[in-house]
């Protein structure tokens, strides 16, 4: 996959800039022209970084996915923190594209003087954290400039820069970095950055290693380039050969694979819903959310794709991780966590950064840890359940916590939550609640009779007919034809796409059918779905109008058309959707289909999650899909 972009080159501007004065805005000036799908994703299962068609890095925190970044200028300008290497003569074109199956990430440049190979990955940890970057011309002699501005704590803390024999050290308080370079740079009094403009020839490379470590100890050792790029691409090609998924869209399936590998923090098996925190889902608007956290759900639905594609290791690593995460009392458990299981994940907004195209406010932390969410208890209980149909062994202490989550759905399921959508509005019967409750309950009884496990079988039995009954009756609105958003509302919610795929309902049913006919001709903007309508006084989110389409709803009605039977349609709608891939196969969470762009963080799990599901659902024997609405 590869991609193609043409423009004056950012070093000649900052040159010719730099006589007016102008020179601290030179990036930002730029920078609107770098749409989110203009980004590569690299990780080393610890955290990750974007790395942007122009070669620079604008979005990186170390030492982890949700520690305060170095790098911000995704969220602001390039005063916030970048780091950028390309040709210092014009671009004529660029492209991206991953060395095989792996998060080794090639940008290459075309000018009149050559061509030109940007190579950047982040080794798998065996020691500190780095991120690697590798330059060498294919063809003529490139004239090269390279400019890294590092600021500590997202954007805001300019560090004390050291030299350093090979190299430079930058601190600022418990935040240190070392970046060990072939190459001498010189440092900028005008912008506070080090900068640095060479020539590479066929034959030869430059190569640098920029790493992380506490303030307070020495720096970490130089590491061996090409040993670990060697490391990086067998650590990588080994996982992918894994994979079992054989069908049609098969490099769109690997390349989603890896990237839910990407975002799983290796050290306790937690998966983040995305890499990056505030990118908005409409330009200009308030939705902007820190996703660098751990939603129970999001981690269930993607374990479904890494289970059913040959990936059972990481589903015993995050059933250890739930059970460390929510130990003790189930009513306290939340609806997300921090990557080791943190629960503390204050909201608050960074005032100093202007926002992804001024899409203010930028927020660190989430305050939708605290909501109430019924679904997550079906969904986990769901995830469970698969983990043991596929052989995972899970233990006595993962039934015990199962007894524990089905004891609160059990006094709590008639309460109203804040719902999936996380609404910050009042609580609502949210009918998708009602109808994972159903499946929490229903996944304990098959628990029991597949598995021989201990249960009350017979009030569970019970409660579950009970749970279905009333969904039925106040959920379904027979005026709408459709199961709507919550008990008694008109409007629609693209939630209850799901009814079919955990089994609640068989899609022949005539009100699944009526469903995701309704959903389809009015929630569907442009061939793609909306989540709900934010707009209108029946809005029940509390925030302003305005948001793309939900990518992770339109592969759902992508299931939901083949289980009906539409298979035609859904393979229509399946193409249209991955034709939003950017060229490296990365997703983003929502599609403007106005602006014909990405929006939302990324790259986002949930997506990614939806595409493998979708693939499988058309060109596997074996789905999510298939399998959940079997149940």
């Amino acid at each position: 996959m590869q991609r193609e972009h043409s423009w004056f080159s950012v070093a000649t501007l900052i040159f010719n800039r730099r006589r007016t004065g102008e020179l601290l805005n030179v990036t930002a000036h730029f920078r609107p022209s770098m749409k989110i799908e203009d980004y590569g994703f690299i990780s080393d299962t610890h955290t990750g970084a974007l790395v942007g068609i122009n070669g620079s890095i604008d979005w990186l925190g170390f030492p982890r996915f949700d520690a305060a970044a170095c790098f911000a200028a995704l969220l602001g300008n390039a005063g916030n923190g970048h780091w950028q290497i390309s040709p210092a003569t014009p671009v004529r074109s660029a492209t991206q594209r991953y060395r095989g199956d792996t998060l080794i990430l090639e940008t290459w440049f075309e000018t009149d003087q050559g061509k030109l190979k940007l190579t950047d990955f982040m080794p798998p940890r065996s020691g500190a954290p780095a991120l690697v970057r590798m330059v060498e011309a294919i063809d003529g002699t490139v004239d090269v400039a390279l400019h890294l501005t590092i600021r500590f704590n997202y954007g805001l803390a300019i560090p004390w820069v050291q030299r350093i024999q090979g190299g430079l050290t930058a601190v600022a308080g418990p935040d240190a970095l070392v970046l060990r370079s072939t190459i001498p740079l010189q440092g900028n009094k005008e912008d506070l950055s080090s900068r640095a403009n060479f020539r590479v020839e066929p034959g030869t490379k430059q190569t640098f290693a920029l790493g992380w470590y506490p303030s307070h100890e020495k720096p970490p050792p130089p590491i061996n380039v090409d040993d670990a790029l060697a490391g990086t691409e067998g650590f990588w090609g080994d996982w992918a050969s894994e994979c079992n998924y054989q069908g049609e869209a098969r490099d769109l399936v690997m390349r989603s694979l890896l990237t839910l590998k990407a975002l799983t923090y290796a050290p306790t098996g937690g998966i983040v819903a995305a890499a990056t925190t505030s990118l908005p889902e409409e330009i200009g608007g308030v939705r902007n959310w820190d996703y660098r956290f751990c939603w129970l759900r999001d981690a269930t639905l993607t374990l479904y794709s890494l289970m059913q594609s040959g990936y059972t290791e990481e589903a015993e690593a995050w059933t250890n991780w739930l059970l460390r995460a929510v130990a003790g009392d189930p009513e306290q458990m939340q609806i997300m966590y921090g990557v080791a299981g943190e629960r503390r994940l204050h909201e608050y907004e960074l005032k100093h950064l202007s926002g992804y195209e001024n899409s203010k406010p930028v927020r660190i932390g989430n305050a939708a840890s605290e909501q109430f969410q019924l679904d997550v208890y079906g969904e986990v209980m769901d995830a469970m359940h698969l983990a043991r149909t596929v052989g995972i062994r899970s233990g006595a202490a993962s039934w015990a916590l199962q007894r524990h989550l089905v004891d609160f759905v059990t006094t709590h399921w008639q309460q109203p939550d804040e719902g999936l959508w996380e609404i910050r509005g009042p609580r609502r019967h949210f009918t998708h609640s009602k109808v994972m409750a159903w499946v929490a309950i229903d996944r304990a009884v098959k628990a029991v009779e597949q598995f021989n496990l201990e249960g009350d079988v017979q009030s569970w039995k019970a409660l579950r007919e009970q749970i279905h009954q009333e969904v039925c009756a106040k959920g379904y609105n027979a005026k709408r034809q459709a199961f709507t958003q919550y008990y008694g509302a008109d409007q629609l919610d693209a939630s209850l796409l799901l009814v079919p795929l955990v089994g609640f309902l068989p899609p022949s049913d005539e009100r699944v059918r009526n469903t995701v006919e309704r959903i389809r001709q009015e929630l569907m903007v442009d061939g793609f779905v909306l989540r709900y309508s934010t707009s209108g006084s029946e809005s029940v989110d509390g925030l302003p109008p305005g948001e793309g389409s939900f990518l992770p709803c339109s592969f759902w009605l992508v299931d939901c058309l083949w289980l009906l039977g539409r298979h035609d349609e859904a393979e229509t709608l399946f193409k249209r959707l991955v034709s939003k891939c950017n060229p490296l196969g990365l997703l983003s969470e929502e599609y403007d289909a106005k602006r014909e762009r990405q929006v939302g963080n990324t790259p986002q799990a949930f997506t990614h999650v939806g595409l493998v599901n979708a693939a499988r659902t058309l060109y596997a024997a074996h789905s999510a899909a298939k399998h959940r609405s079997q149940q």
